[in-house]
């Protein structure tokens, strides 16, 4: 491999001058998300309620030799959400680097409407659309003190596609992927980018576990992707170092799909 240089137009997507803090970290696509973000230069906070999952996480990371903080926090819970907050700004007095967040926390969800509860309904908007938007506050106010800082939220091809028993899933993903935008027109003038990644269907093991209880739905799914199979995690590194790094700095408020085509 050749060594990059200050000429090269690849050092652009290095991470090396980035704090990323990833909520959900603890497996599947956030952690996916954390471990490629570091070998590629950055410093990791890693987020999620499951302290031992993270510590999982973190020594993966230091065994390749990069570094990682573990805040625990819950994204319903606007609290925890202060304290992840404040221990970023604790970090910043010692780390000069720009601010990423990604609002990776999350779950899938399908169920027919007649048998939606309300609780099933709060809890997605809340874990959803509200965790997105406060932690977007919160840590968003620190990138707006340093005039620099970039958003990434966990959006979905459910945002514009639909299927039998996603109603509630769809909506929450809607939901964010037009926050995205609205927050972009808010805070471009203040140096912070906002975007949504938007995957289709992504093997991990929540996923898979999905795939086995219902195969047919999920034939069904595979039937409508052109590129012909589900999503990895890795398949959607690439556009998340992307939309963190430098690279992507004349871009706000988009949603970006990485979805073998699924919604053309």
């Amino acid at each position: 491999m050749s060594e990059i240089t200050p000429d090269d137009p690849l050092t652009s997507f290095r991470l090396d001058d980035r704090l990323i803090i990833v909520t959900g970290a603890s497996e599947g696509i956030g952690r996916a998300f954390a471990e490629s973000f570091a070998r590629a230069g950055a410093s990791i906070v890693l987020v999620s309620r499951r302290r031992e999952k993270l510590e999982e996480v973190r020594r993966a990371i230091a065994e390749r030799g990069g570094h990682a903080e573990i805040v625990t926090a819950d994204v319903t819970d606007i609290a925890t959400i202060g304290a992840l907050a404040n221990a970023v700004r604790q970090l910043m007095q010692h780390d000069k680097r720009k601010l990423v967040l990604v609002n990776n926390a999350g779950f899938g969800f399908t169920k027919a409407v007649a048998e939606v509860t309300e609780q099933d309904f709060a809890t997605m908007f809340d874990t959803h659309v509200k965790g997105a938007f406060f932690c977007s506050q919160q840590i968003g106010s620190l990138m707006i003190e340093r005039g620099y800082g970039k958003i990434i939220n966990m959006s979905s091809t459910w945002s514009v596609a639909t299927q039998s028993g996603k109603s509630v899933y769809c909506a929450a993903k809607a939901a964010v992927s037009h926050l995205t935008a609205a927050l972009s027109t808010e805070w471009a003038p203040l140096g912070v980018r906002v975007n949504a990644l938007a995957p289709g269907s992504t093997t991990t093991d929540s996923a898979n576990e999905r795939m086995l209880k219902d195969p047919a739905r999920f034939e069904q799914m595979l039937s409508r992707i052109k590129l012909g199979d589900f999503a990895k995690p890795s398949d959607l590194v690439g556009a998340a170092i992307y939309l963190a790094s430098g690279a992507s700095d004349y871009v706000t408020g988009q949603t970006l799909f990485v979805d073998g085509g699924f919604t053309t």
